[in-house]
């Protein structure tokens, strides 16, 4: 067996886990970034509807400020009536309350929350909790807020990970080649 036989056969088994390990970590990290993300909506979407089922207006609930879900980064609320229409809401698209598909809706329904990805238009994300409000009116709730600066964690963290691997890599290859190489290593 030559010397690049020799290297292969040795390191091939160290990449192969260095690349998963790389992988799972990966993986963890980003998770954990996004789930994060879901925080104030959390909160925000089940006091809203508590205060909902306590008789407050859906108006009372929000901030005298509008939010450009496009370009800010603040978070925002919406109210939806049961049939998932508007009622109230501090968040604009284009000059308009957030539209959601109502399968949104009819899952909220069922499952009592939905925390999901909402991407209305290419470049524009956010992190959205809808939760339903008990009691005689019904309807739901939704807080949102933009994914843009968790993204960039995750672009971030990419970056931090394939360097990683790529480091690692190269060193397990080298430290290889060289116990290869140096017979009195062996």
């Amino acid at each position: 067996m030559n010397l690049t036989q020799k290297v292969i056969k040795a390191w091939l088994p160290l990449a192969a886990a260095i690349t998963l390990i790389s992988g799972v970590f990966y993986v963890a990290i980003q998770q954990t970034l996004r789930l994060g993300a879901n925080e104030p909506q959390v909160q925000m979407a089940k006091d809203a509807a508590q205060a909902l089922a306590n008789g407050e207006s859906a108006e009372s609930l929000l901030t005298e400020h509008t939010i450009d879900v496009a370009s800010s980064l603040a978070p925002y609320l919406a109210v939806y009536d049961a049939n998932g229409k508007a009622l109230a809401s501090n968040a604009r698209l284009h000059g308009n309350p957030p539209e959601l598909p109502a399968g949104v809706f009819d899952y909220t329904r069922q499952r009592g929350e939905d925390r999901i990805s909402w991407q209305p238009e290419p470049g524009v994300r956010s992190a959205v909790v809808i939760v339903p409000v008990s009691g005689g009116q019904g309807g739901y709730v939704l807080a949102g807020r933009s994914l843009r600066e968790t993204e960039a964690r995750i672009e971030l963290l990419n970056l931090q990970v394939g360097f990683g691997l790529v480091a690692t890599l190269i060193g397990t290859l080298v430290v290889v080649v060289i116990v290869e190489w140096l017979p009195w290593l062996r």
